[in-house]
């Protein structure tokens, strides 16, 4: 199976980063920094492919950082 991909982008007004996935239904969460980002993620992904896929085990992601600046 390829990889979830996971879009990470950073909310500069709540100071956040947010995470949404097309791959892993019912995928919305923050956190504070990337680091707490990807550690939710290693929790939420199984938890969301149980309960929305009925699919068990180890699931590999990647997180594709999105930037919006202004010029």
């Amino acid at each position: 199976m390829k990889p979830f991909e996971v879009f990470a982008e950073h909310d500069n007004e709540a100071e956040v980063w947010v995470a949404t996935s097309d791959d892993v239904p019912g995928l919305v969460t923050e956190a504070e920094t990337m680091e707490l980002l990807v550690k939710r993620l290693q929790t939420l992904i199984p938890e969301l492919m149980e309960l929305n896929c009925g699919l068990t085990g180890d699931f590999t992601f990647r997180v594709i950082v999105e930037e919006t600046a202004l010029a």
